[in-house]
């Protein structure tokens, strides 16, 4: 499913760079890299024992009954990609990937390639969730909130 889907992205995205870009275009070709950036990493993510936990269809929120399911941490999910905000997705991947972090940290140790794996998609994640703040950020005080917050987290 993963080569189909990415492959199918990747002749879109193509076939849009051969026309050219344009501002009619330029929306479509944004959510098809993001969605080919989403596959890509889900198929990198599917290595150890992250198999066991992350499934395929963790983004399905129904069951073959009609019930709403849950997610690896037994919460519910969400009815529906409309009913998220913006950004909340990259939100729940961080707290997922620290979740996973720490579980790799306590099973392997500090240093691990493992534990180092983890901690890289932990931060993949987190630049991810900073580029939508950085989006969603409208007005010059909030650009400069965002700022201040990053460069005291780095103290």
């Amino acid at each position: 499913m993963h080569e189909k889907l990415e492959r199918k992205t990747e002749e879109s995205i193509n076939k849009i760079l051969e026309e050219g870009i344009t501002t009619n275009n330029l929306d479509h070709l944004y959510k098809l890299t993001k969605i080919n950036h989403i596959v890509k990493e889900d198929k990198n993510m599917n290595y150890g024992n992250y198999g066991n936990y992350y499934g395929r269809d963790e983004y399905e929120t129904y069951d073959g009954y009609g019930a709403r399911r849950r997610d690896s941490r037994g919460r519910y999910m969400a009815r529906g990609y409309d009913m998220k905000y913006r950004g909340e997705e990259e939100m729940d991947r961080v707290a997922n990937e620290y979740g996973r972090y720490m579980e790799s940290r306590e099973r392997y140790g500090a240093g691990d390639q493992e534990t180092d794996k983890s901690f890289h998609y932990m931060v993949k994640a987190l630049e991810d969730f900073i580029m939508v703040l950085k989006e969603e950020a409208e007005t010059p005080q909030q650009k400069q909130q965002l700022t201040q917050a990053l460069q005291n987290s780095m103290r």
